[in-house]
This record gives C-alpha cells, sequence and structure tokens, in this order.
C-alpha cells in the first residue's frame, strides 16, 4: 500500500509521538501551542502518535478531532490504529492468552497488590484493554495529587519494578513484556506487542526516514524499543515544551 503525500515539503518522511509526556503533560490535555507546532509540522511531513492508552483516553488529551490532526493514530501501540481517519486492522490480548491463562496473571496481580503495603490504594488496579493490561498498585482512579505523591514513593521504594520482576518469574512462559511507563502503572503485553507493533502499519508506505519523540527513552521505559529500533531516528524528550523545542530545531517550524 502507498500513498501519495506529495502535499508535504518531505513526502518520505513521518514524524511518529509519544502521548504522556511528549505531547502532554502526563494525563493532561494538549495545548493551543502544541497543536499550532503539529499543524505546521503537517506541512513539512506526515504525522502520527502512538501511545499504550486506549483510543477513548488519547481523545480526551487530544480532542475529538484527533483523527484530523493525525495522519496516523496508534492506540494501544498499533493494535487500535487509523489512517487518515479509517481504521487498520487490529489484535487482542484476551486473543493471545486464553480466558485461563488471562485470568490466572490478573489473580496473581491483584492477590499480589492486597499484600502491598501503600500510602493509599484507590481503584482500576487492573485496566484490561485492547492489546495489554496497565497494573497500577495504587489504582489508575488516583487524584492527581495522589499520582505525584506515588511517583516519588514509587521511585524511592521501587514498587513497580519489584512487581514486574515477581511476574516475570511467576509467567516465564507466558512470553510477556512489561514495561514501566508514566507515574503509577505499568504495561503487560505479548513480546513484541511493544510500541514497535506500529511499524507494520507503515509496511508499504513510502517512508525512508522515520523520526519518534518520547519521555521514557530509557532501557524499561515504554518508549525505549521504539525509539533504539534501527528503522527509527529517536529523539528523548522531557516534556511537551522539549518536544516542540526540538521540532523547531530540525523541521525549521
Amino acid at each position: 500500500m502507498t500513498t501519495d503525500w506529495s502535499n508535504r515539503e518531505l513526502p518520505n518522511t513521518i514524524c511518529l509521538f509519544d502521548v504522556d509526556g511528549t505531547l502532554t503533560p502526563a494525563r493532561g490535555v494538549i495545548t493551543a501551542e502544541m497543536k499550532k507546532c503539529l499543524e505546521d509540522l503537517r506541512k513539512k511531513c506526515v504525522v502520527g502518535f502512538v501511545g499504550g492508552s486506549d483510543f477513548v483516553k488519547q481523545k480526551e488529551q487530544l480532542g475529538d478531532n484527533v483523527a484530523d490532526m493525525f495522519d496516523f493514530c496508534f492506540s494501544e501501540n498499533g493494535l487500535t490504529a487509523f489512517r487518515k481517519g479509517k481504521p487498520l486492522a487490529s489484535n487482542t490480548f484476551l486473543q493471545y492468552l486464553g480466558e485461563d491463562r488471562y485470568a490466572k496473571l490478573v489473580n496473581f496481580c491483584l492477590h499480589y497488590i492486597a499484600d502491598l503495603d501503600l500510602p493509599q490504594k484507590r481503584g482500576t488496579f487492573v485496566e484490561f484493554r485492547q492489546g495489554m493490561i496497565n497494573i497500577s498498585p495504587i489504582g489508575r482512579n488516583c487524584s492527581r495529587e495522589e499520582r505525584n505523591a506515588y511517583e516519588v514513593f514509587d521511585l524511592k521504594h521501587r514498587i513497580r519494578e519489584k512487581f514486574v520482576e515477581a511476574l516475570k518469574k511467576e509467567f516465564e512462559d507466558y512470553n510477556l513484556k512489561y514495561s514501566i511507563g508514566g507515574q503509577i502503572s505499568f504495561d503487560v503485553f505479548p513480546v513484541g506487542w511493544d510500541k514497535t507493533y506500529c511499524l507494520r502499519h507503515l509496511e508499504g508506505e513510502s517512508f525512508t526516514k522515520i523520526h519518534f519523540f518520547g519521555d521514557k527513552a530509557f532501557e524499561g521505559g515504554n518508549d525505549w524499543e521504539l525509539y533504539k529500533h534501527e528503522a527509527v531516528t529517536g529523539h528523548s524528550v522531557k516534556n511537551p515544551e522539549e518536544t516542540q523545542a526540538v521540532l523547531k530545531e530540525i523541521f525549521r517550524i
């Protein structure tokens, strides 16, 4: 499948972006300045985002018109994908594992969390997604203040890191990968279903240059695999402001 992107100055170049911490603050919404930056960038090249969250959450952060803002939308690392607003082929974590093995995994996580001694526990400790499960020791229903406090607590006590090690030991035959991202949680998904999964949707396109921008571009972070992929030029950024600065430097927008 090839597409004519001749309306761009660099039709063979695509820029892909992580969402949380790269285009928006963590679980925050995109700013008008970032929207304008992306609008200007689309005059230069093709633009897409790739994130672990589902499409509903990404629309909450990026806007209901997200399919018009981006040429490619890769939700759940590309397991749910849109190209020019039209859906592409999808896959599911549940289909990969099967109900029995999935239940064993979730039960283990809930028992583990029940035994954790944390300052707070809220709700939604295991979030089911199409291509993965997201595990949060404090629970995804925590407030922004609780989220920020937990991040500090987690960095000190390595809660998520130890949790991942326990899962690796217990489910070594499941062929799963674990990626710590954001402030309060980590993702669990089949090997090969990290953010590099989105590259499958670009096969057959005419791109000779793929840029990727992410704030968790370190080993163990959920941007690492795509950041270091041999076909990708990776850019590690700390926040949306740095993303804009790097884009202005590279593309003169």
